[in-house]
């Protein structure tokens, strides 16, 4: 898969409480929840986060409580992927459950700016500053994981493995 957007950079150790407030976590429409991602964190960075945005954070992204309302709030905002030096082990697993597309790289965090136009083919592990044509790289997800996520995640893939299982069975 090919991944195109531009970015948008947030620091280290931002937790789920900093990506969506738990005040909000009653909101069940995916559509409202968006509109307080990053309310206490930066006021103007929902503006910033458009459909197709690649988020770019430091280290530990998604720490805090497992709530897996932060996934979801960034994928209906927009955010197509999120490339940090570090997650979370259960943010990781709630973003690749609901098929949001996350890597690990810290030399494209380092050096990457706002605004920067990026491509990541995800399958071979490759992010591209299209504007300066700089690479860098990441360990690309086993063929299952890659499927899971283009499916929309685990749930879109589960479904598709029983509708398999039922057209061979007949």
């Amino acid at each position: 898969m090919i991944i195109e957007g531009k970015v948008v950079k947030v620091g280290d150790d931002i937790d789920t409480d900093l990506i969506i407030p738990g005040r909000y976590l009653q909101i069940t429409d995916m559509n409202k929840l968006k509109e307080h991602i990053f309310e206490d964190l930066d006021e103007s960075l929902k503006q910033k986060i458009i459909p197709g945005t690649i988020l770019v954070a430091g280290e530990n992204f998604g720490c805090g409580s497992s709530r897996e309302h932060a996934p979801r709030a960034l994928k209906a905002a927009g955010v197509s992927a999120i490339i940090a030096k570090s997650f979370a082990r259960i943010f990781f697993r709630n973003a690749i459950n609901i098929g949001l597309p996350i890597f690990i790289s810290p030399e494209a965090v380092e050096s990457l700016s706002n605004g920067a136009e990026l491509e990541i083919d995800t399958q071979r592990g490759i992010i591209t500053e299209l504007e300066s044509n700089k690479k860098y790289y990441f360990d690309p997800y086993p063929e299952f994981l890659e499927n899971l996520i283009n499916l929309g995640g685990l749930v879109s893939f589960v479904k598709s493995q029983i509708e398999m299982s039922i057209k061979e069975g007949e």
